[in-house]
């Protein structure tokens, strides 16, 4: 926990590695994703991975009491599941309790070594102002 000022009043909010938002996660397609979690807060805590396909690894997908049992005070859990088939930025996000808004961060999905992006590269014009 961290006290923060958000909109002239202080209020103490969930930090990852005492930083919010958390960290930019990289990983590039195919590679498997190990992400350790260990809980320092009074509540209940799991990790949500938006956009992120779980293919049988439904369990490090992250709604407490959905997919996982929440990661209790104290405890350490491992995310570990494999990005297939996708590529570009997505996000994760912290499921506190009932609480909707928490601490989130991105991952980026790199394409393959070797591999371009599927898209074309942004052409910039000259302005005429």
């Amino acid at each position: 926990m961290k006290n923060t000022t958000r909109l002239c009043a202080w209020k103490p909010i969930v930090v990852v590695n005492g930083k919010f938002p958390g960290p930019t996660l990289y990983a590039r397609e195919d590679d498997t994703v190990l992400v350790r979690v260990s809980n320092q807060v009074q509540q209940n805590v799991s990790i949500h991975w938006h956009g992120v396909k779980q293919f049988r690894t439904g369990w490090s997908d992250g709604p407490a009491y959905i997919t996982q049992c929440p990661i209790q005070r104290g405890q350490t859990f491992v995310y570990n599941f494999t990005v297939t088939g996708q590529r570009g930025t997505l996000f994760w996000h912290a499921h506190i309790n009932w609480q909707r808004s928490t601490v989130y961060g991105a991952i980026v999905i790199l394409p393959k070594r070797g591999l371009p992006y599927p898209f074309p590269k942004l052409i910039r014009r000259k302005s005429y102002s």
